[in-house]
């Protein structure tokens, strides 16, 4: 059994920390992770820059607020990804904007797939360890919901057919971020709302 408490309060960093540790280990030359080579690092500063641009750029919908102010209980936001996802550099400031809209209700806590294997195995994807993934736990630090993520699911469905076109990592990202850039967060928020109306 995982002791979620045990991995938000011992293995949990901050968003800021988070962004500060990615930033430190590029000027490492290196990335989150075990895998250091160029590819790792480009897609790491290529999230980097991506990250700045989301946090900048992305208002929170009427409606994620308007949910968020009827919530009446404290949760704990558990976000497992890593400096080199692109799909964490997209929507985790997202789900920072939320927490940060309303630090009487959530707090978020980060951690590394690669450093919590038996948390992301326990949250799998279709089988594969694909981040991010968020997990919402109680005051007491129990999950209470499914996770979501690692990607709005009109995008996973896209995700599938491209995959079945081509082998091409590098064009499969190109229209992954492409989707991401005219989506403006839409889909994200639009589903975290769904989530966020299951609270309390």
């Amino acid at each position: 059994m995982l002791n979620y408490g045990n991995i938000f309060d011992n293995e949990g960093i901050s968003y800021t920390t988070f962004r500060a540790l990615v930033t430190q280990l590029l000027l490492e030359g290196k990335t989150t992770g075990p895998d250091h080579s160029e590819a790792m690092l480009h897609y790491t500063k290529m999230n980097n820059q991506r990250m700045n641009r989301v946090e900048k750029t992305t208002s929170l919908s009427d409606e994620i607020l308007e949910t968020v102010a009827k919530i009446k209980v404290k949760y704990h936001f558990l976000v497992i990804s890593e400096g080199w996802c692109g799909d964490a550099a997209q929507i985790v400031p997202v789900i920072d904007k939320i927490v940060s809209s309303a630090p009487n209700k959530f707090d978020l806590k980060l951690v590394l797939r690669d450093k919590n294997l038996p948390l992301i195995d326990a949250h799998l994807t279709n089988g594969g360890r694909a981040i991010p993934v968020l997990l919402i736990l109680d005051e007491n630090k129990n999950l209470v919901l499914p996770k979501w993520g690692p990607r709005p699911a009109v995008l996973q469905a896209l995700l599938a057919d491209w995959k079945r076109e081509t082998e091409d990592m590098g064009l499969i990202a190109e229209r992954l971020h492409g989707w991401y850039a005219k989506d403006k967060t839409q889909a994200t928020q639009a589903e975290l709302v769904a989530v966020l109306r299951k609270l309390k």
